[in-house]
């Protein structure tokens, strides 16, 4: 006997109703998703999830009667599920994005669409990869805010005397803001490292990004420059939209490299590329963490800190939005420890 597999049910929050038409169009373009219904306000979308219970919800914030950052906190409050906000890529536009992040939104999928047709397919694909990866998280949404009793999968991992980490790269994309928002905040203010976060996200987030990270951590936290020298105890957030490679710059210093180079990368910033630099300028000093996010960025960056003698850390699947770039490194056997989420910042600081 052959089940049909059943499609993805969406629901589609937004006061336009061109642009309610525009995201059903390119949803259902995809024969595994429905649109289930289309929501004017905010309102009127939390009565029709709890109606029709959808898959996944994706929700414009500047709306009528109830705006998108207050209907997210009714639906994680009443009935948790995936939401994507569909977001406007300004830097206003980062300020509301990794707000509804905060308040339980699982990712976020850029809104412009008057642009060139191919920007316009970009976003297409952007949105259906996300509603197709996120839709299968669902069942642990629900569970998100417990404390993960997931047993830490680890080689024989042995910290020496002598093996000693200067540099931590954490590279994430899909549900990346929300994760290193839990993870970099357990990071104590007197670690003997310092910090590169690369996250897979446009030029007009990462400054935003940064700026509300640096108001939640002990550490100091800013977007990385051309040139900026490495710090122990700074975090540096690689920006949206140029490479960021690290560099030495002596035997005890090094420094950030901004470039437009490989002109054809698929990511800017590529995952690959800066925990590679990073682990080509301090050897075995480097540490390599891969947290949430489609496809498998970062497994070569990892594998070369593991040539190097460097530390390996994955996110488990059970606490990953997606989990493609931490099962890639998983799958090809460079982890050392594969932890949740609520557990990572100290399985870092162990290995320092």
């Amino acid at each position: 006997m052959v089940f049909e597999k059943k499609p993805i049910r969406v629901l589609i929050v937004d006061d336009s109703a061109f642009m309610r038409r525009v995201v059903k169009e390119m949803l259902e373009s995809d024969s595994g998703i429905e649109v289930i219904g289309a929501a004017r306000d905010g309102q009127e979308g939390v009565e029709m999830t709890l109606e029709l219970d959808p898959d996944v919800v994706t929700m414009d914030i500047e709306m009528p009667k109830m705006n998108g950052l207050e209907a997210i906190d009714v639906i994680m409050a009443r009935s948790p599920r995936p939401i994507l906000v569909l977001s406007s890529i300004t830097s206003e536009g980062a300020e509301v994005t990794l707000e509804a992040l905060e308040k339980g939104a699982t990712d976020y999928v850029e809104k412009t669409i008057a642009r060139s047709v191919l920007d316009v397919l970009q976003v297409k694909k952007d949105l259906i990869d996300k509603v197709k990866a996120v839709s299968r998280k669902r069942r642990i949404i629900a569970a998100s805010a417990k404390k993960s009793a997931v047993p830490f999968i680890r080689k024989a991992v042995h910290k020496t005397s002598d093996h000693i980490t200067d540099l931590v790269v954490i590279g994430t994309s899909t549900g990346g803001p929300r994760a290193v928002q839990q993870v970099l905040p357990g990071i104590p203010k007197d670690v003997d490292a310092a910090f590169v976060i690369a996250v897979h996200m446009p030029a007009a987030f990462t400054k935003a990004f940064a700026d509300r990270m640096n108001a939640h951590c002990a550490l100091q936290v800013s977007e990385a420059v051309d040139g900026e020298p490495i710090r122990r105890g700074r975090v540096l957030v690689a920006p949206g939209g140029v490479q960021t490679l690290i560099e030495r710059t002596s035997a005890a210093g090094a420094k950030i490299h901004l470039t437009k180079e490989p002109a054809g990368s698929i990511y800017k910033p590529c995952i690959d590329l800066t925990i590679g630099s990073a682990a080509k300028a301090y050897g075995s000093r480097a540490m390599g963490v891969i947290l949430t996010g489609m496809g498998h960025d970062g497994k070569e960056g990892i594998a070369a800190v593991k040539k190097a003698g460097g530390w390996a850390l994955a996110q488990d699947e059970a606490s990953c939005t997606v989990y493609g770039m931490p099962k890639a490194v998983v799958d090809a056997g460079l982890a050392d420890v594969v932890s949740p989420l609520d557990k990572m910042s100290a399985e870092i600081v162990k290995l320092l």
